[in-house]
């Protein structure tokens, strides 16, 4: 199985509704395929252009580590140096930041959603709510 651009736009609309409704900051979402490619991004009225990037790199670091990218925030703050060290081989694509959630179906990974705008609980909130959308 795949993830399609339709299924993309579903948790991206999910997701935004679901800021909305929370009364959230202004967002940008980015949803990846397994192989780390941009399938889709969209950035509300106000968001700022570097949600983008951000709501990209919280995608990536789930996709690369298969884990939320909290846990990876998590694991920084108590292995600095190892952090540091993937960010180096990244290539400065890793967030440390809570927001960006593995997409999986049937214990195989289709790819990874990123939010960013609001505080990084609240854009946890918002990439659960499209997940949610897609029955993933």
């Amino acid at each position: 199985m795949t993830l399609t651009l339709e299924a993309a736009n579903t948790m991206i609309s999910a997701a935004f509704a679901k800021a909305r409704e929370e009364g959230m900051k202004p967002l940008g979402i980015s949803i990846l395929d397994a192989g780390g490619h941009l399938i889709a991004f969209q950035r509300e009225d106000g968001a700022s252009f570097l949600r983008l990037g951000i709501s990209q790199a919280k995608a990536w670091t789930a996709l690369a580590l298969q884990m939320p990218s909290r846990a990876y925030a998590d694991m920084a703050k108590e292995r600095p140096q190892f952090a540091g060290s993937l960010d180096g081989i990244s290539e400065g694509k890793m967030a440390a930041s809570a927001g960006g959630l593995l997409i999986e179906k049937d214990g195989q990974t289709l790819g990874a959603i990123g939010v960013s705008g609001d505080l990084p609980d609240n854009d946890e909130i918002a990439a659960k709510a499209g997940l949610l959308a897609a029955l993933f």
